[in-house]
């Protein structure tokens, strides 16, 4: 079989004929479904977050970071694509069959660089993926006492807890493509609903934007947009369930070109109204009065965040299932069975810390960085680290960026930065931020940053 010819990633209970309605509503493998996905999965509850965000560094830095960053996501996204390739590739040379098992991201480090490789992918995104479920699941909670606050944040939490587990009778990738797409429609229907709703409600009287006037803020901002443009770490499982994986290495760009008409109107626009008052409101939608647009809003985020959970826990699902021997099972509902009890840890630890916005970024700078962004870079250059290798390769680098030379340049750069900036300060900014809504509110805190009832 060649990776070019057969329609990767779709397992043989999945296949379906493609004129029926169901394999039209629930069979996506298309370079749109890819793309559907990845711009999805890459902005949904960090959406009400980045204005947050741009509180604690300024417009500037904002704006700047947020292009920054999103490039540099997709560079890495591209190289986790190639590694993909590269991998599938030699194994088909060695005619292994991957019918009914869903290559992930730890695979791909073990078959290119050994099972100590293995060992740190698979520790990083579990990791990664289980605190951006957890953090779904926080923001459900936070957004949904919005519009109904008679019951606390905590109790939402465990509601939505039950809702996020539905998410288990979903098979793979393969079958998110109707979710991907009415899921993108709801994030977009919110980011335009912050821009359009700032701007008519207009600056807020004595409105100040004094960002940035610390540093342990400015580089907690900064690391929530590098968890924001972070969310390739699905990115393998995203590829499996394409006919033509090949095709993928430029749909995370264009993903995130498209983010950025989200991201930047409504983060820039909701500090601009608000200014200085973000920095005790992290989730956007408190500072809205309440109104039919606005809770249109945040019943489709709310919907959104569920859709995106089941992105970030389904790669956990499929690692479980592999761990208890369940992965090639035919029966949907057999698997959603065994899928539970990876539900029950983030149902806990989202009632421990239910620090929205804060807690985004403390992911992305101990986890994210490492996981997507340092990683993939270190696994790019040791793969191809030979000529040999270089020669032989499945995919080479493209010319505009100075071919294999370039690409290592380029790589060298992403892990210094990333290490420094992201994983250094980011990490000593945001747990130092995490570590005072600790002090705050507590662990299990009953209803983060609430306004006070009367």
């Amino acid at each position: 079989m060649s990776i070019k010819e057969t329609e990767e990633g779709i397992m043989e209970d999945e296949i379906e004929p493609r004129g029926s309605m169901k394999s039209f509503l629930w069979h996506g493998g298309s370079v749109y479904d890819a793309w559907f996905s990845c711009a999805s999965n890459q902005v949904a509850q960090v959406l009400l977050t980045l204005p947050y965000s741009f509180s604690q560094m300024g417009m500037a830095s904002g704006v700047i970071l947020q292009i920054f960053y999103g490039f540099m996501g997709s560079w890495t996204a591209y190289l986790i694509s190639v590694l993909y390739v590269e991998y599938r590739t030699r194994k088909e040379k060695q005619n292994v069959n991957f019918n009914n098992h869903v290559i992930q991201w730890f695979e791909v480090l073990d078959g290119l660089l050994g099972p100590y490789w293995k060992s740190i992918g698979l520790t990083f995104n579990c990791t990664f993926l289980l605190f951006g479920s957890v953090i779904q699941l926080i923001a459900c909670a936070s957004n949904v006492y919005y519009i109904n606050d008679k019951l606390d944040k905590r109790t939402w939490t465990y509601i939505f807890g039950a809702c996020c587990a539905t998410t288990v009778f979903i098979p793979s990738f393969h079958n998110y493509r109707i979710w991907s797409f009415l899921g993108l429609g709801m994030t977009t229907y919110t980011a335009w609903y912050l821009t359009i709703a700032a701007l008519v409600h207009g600056q807020v009287e004595g409105v100040t934007h004094s960002a940035p006037t610390k540093p342990v803020l400015y580089f907690t901002g900064a690391t929530n947009i590098l968890y924001t443009f972070g969310g390739h770490a699905v990115t393998v499982e995203i590829m499996h369930a394409m006919w033509r994986p090949r095709k993928f290495k430029y749909i995370y760009l264009m993903a995130t070109l498209y983010v950025f008409t989200l991201t930047i109107p409504s983060a820039a626009s909701v500090y601009w109204a608000f200014g200085d008052e973000l920095l005790t409101h992290a989730n956007a939608f408190s500072l809205f009065p309440s109104s039919p647009w606005r809770d249109a809003a945040v019943i489709l985020m709310l919907i959104h965040q569920i859709i995106t959970f089941g992105f970030a826990c389904t790669p956990l699902y499929f690692v479980w299932e592999k761990v208890i021997g369940m992965h090639d099972t035919n029966s949907i509902l057999l698997r959603a069975i065994t899928r539970l009890p990876v539900v029950i840890p983030i149902w806990f630890l989202a009632i421990i810390f239910p620090f929205f916005g804060p807690i985004n970024s403390a992911v992305g700078a101990l986890l994210v960085t490492f996981t997507v962004y340092i990683i993939p870079s270190l696994a790019h250059i040791l793969t191809y680290r030979s000529a040999s290798s270089r020669q032989n390769a499945a995919e080479k680098p493209p010319a505009v960026i100075g071919g294999w030379r370039g690409a290592f340049v380029v790589n060298v750069v992403v892990v210094v930065w990333v290490f420094v900036v992201g994983f250094g300060l980011g990490g000593w900014a945001s747990m130092t931020n995490f570590i005072k809504q600790v002090d705050t509110f507590g662990l299990f805190a009953k209803c983060y940053q609430c306004p006070p009832r009367h």
